[in-house]
C-alpha cells in the first residue's frame, strides 16, 4: 500500500494535489489514517492526506473548503456550521465511526490506581471550592485530594485547547462535578476553567507525545484517547475512574463515565468524500471484529453500524436543527 503522507499542524501539505484531503482530531487520526490506505488501495489511487490538527482546526479549515474530511472527537458546534455555510461549505454529513473513552493513563512500573471523578476535578479545576467559598486550587500533590492517593506531584499531560478531546475534559469532568458545589452559583454545570499553573500542561495534537512522556516522567499521568492507551499498554496503563476499568465493554456501553463519540464530517462537494466514508465504515473495517478495532476504535453496535452503511447509500446533508439536537444525521 501507498504510504500516507502525514503532517503534524497546519502545513503547505494541505494544499497539494490529493483525491482527498482530511484534517481534525488526533484521536481519530489513526484511524483515518489506516482508512486512507485502504481507500488508495481499492480505488487505486493516491493515498488522501491526513492532518491532525485539533477538531476545532480541522473544522476551521473544513468550512474554510481548504480540506473534504473533518475527523472530530466531538459533534460539530452550531458557529463551526454557521462559519460553514457562510463559506458555501453546504453538503455537509456527519457520520459517527464509533466510541472513544478518554482515559488518565501513567508509567506501568506505578501501581495501580483508583480516583473518583471528583478527585480528579479537585486535580484540574482552577478553582476549587473550600470553606464556602472559591479559591485558587492549592493542591500540589495527589495525596493532598485524598489520603488514599499517593504522595506525588499533580502533573497532568493532556491536550490544548484547540481538541476536542479538551472539549470533553471540560464538560464531562469540569462541568459534571461543578454542579455538586454551590460555590461554582451559576457557573455550576458550565464551569471549564482547568488550572495554569503547570500541574496541567497542554501537550500538542499528537497523543502520542503524551505517551512519549509519561515513559520518562515516571510520577507523571496523562489524559488522551483510549485508542493510545490500546496501543501502547506495553508502556502505560490507566487508571479506574470511580472503580470503572477504561475498557471496550465498559466504554460502549457507557457505563465508563468518559465514554464519548467520535464522528467524520463530509463535504460531499468532493464525491470520493462518500465513497471514503463508505470504506470507512463497511464491516471489515468497522464491525467489532474490523480492523480499526484492532487499533483502537470501539465500534457501533451491529444494529447502528447497518443503520449507518443504509444511510450512505443516500445521505442526507447536516442542518441547524440536528446541529441544536446534539446529532449528525436524521
Amino acid at each position: 500500500m501507498k504510504k500516507t503522507l502525514v503532517a503534524i499542524g497546519l502545513s503547505t501539505l494541505i494544499l497539494s494535489a490529493s483525491e482527498l484531503n482530511i484534517a481534525g482530531s488526533s484521536t481519530v487520526y489513526p484511524f483515518s489514517a489506516f482508512v486512507a490506505e485502504e481507500y488508495a488501495a481499492i480505488k487505486n489511487t493516491r493515498t488522501p492526506i491526513v492532518e491532525s490538527v485539533g477538531t476545532g482546526g480541522g473544522f476551521k479549515i473544513f468550512c474554510e473548503g481548504k480540506v473534504d474530511i473533518a475527523n472530530a472527537s466531538r459533534t460539530m458546534k452550531e458557529s463551526e456550521f454557521q462559519n460553514c455555510q457562510k463559506n458555501g461549505v453546504s453538503n455537509i454529513v456527519g457520520v459517527m465511526i464509533g466510541y472513544d473513552g478518554i482515559v488518565l493513563a501513567q508509567n506501568k512500573i506505578n501501581a495501580p490506581i483508583n480516583i473518583t471523578l471528583e478527585q480528579l476535578f479537585l486535580a484540574l479545576a482552577k478553582e476549587i471550592p473550600q470553606n464556602g467559598k472559591l479559591i485558587a486550587n492549592p493542591y500540589t500533590h495527589w495525596n493532598q485530594i485524598h489520603p488514599s492517593l499517593p504522595k506525588r506531584k499533580i502533573t497532568i499531560y493532556g491536550p490544548p485547547s484547540s481538541s476536542g478531546t479538551r472539549d470533553t475534559i471540560e464538560e464531562l469532568i469540569l462541568g459534571k462535578v461543578s454542579k455538586k458545589f454551590k460555590e461554582y452559583g451559576n457557573q455550576a454545570g458550565k464551569y471549564k476553567s482547568i488550572r495554569q499553573d503547570n500541574a496541567y500542561i497542554p501537550s500538542g495534537e499528537n497523543d502520542n507525545l503524551i505517551v512519549t512522556k509519561l515513559s520518562a516522567d515516571k510520577e507523571a499521568l496523562g489524559l488522551f484517547g483510549y485508542g493510545f492507551l490500546a496501543n501502547n499498554q506495553d508502556k502505560i496503563a490507566a487508571l479506574d475512574i470511580d472503580s470503572i476499568q477504561a475498557n471496550e465493554e465498559n466504554i460502549a456501553s457507557g457505563k465508563y463515565e468518559l465514554a464519548r463519540s467520535l464522528f467524520i464530517y463530509l463535504n460531499t462537494k468532493n464525491k470520493e468524500s462518500l465513497e471514503f466514508a463508505k470504506i470507512f465504515m463497511s464491516d471489515d473495517l468497522a464491525s467489532s471484529d474490523g480492523e480499526l478495532s484492532k487499533i483502537g476504535l470501539v465500534p457501533l453496535s451491529e444494529t447502528l453500524l447497518k443503520e449507518t452503511q443504509e444511510r450512505l447509500q443516500n445521505p442526507s446533508n447536516l442542518t441547524l436543527k440536528l446541529i441544536k439536537e446534539g446529532k449528525v444525521s436524521k
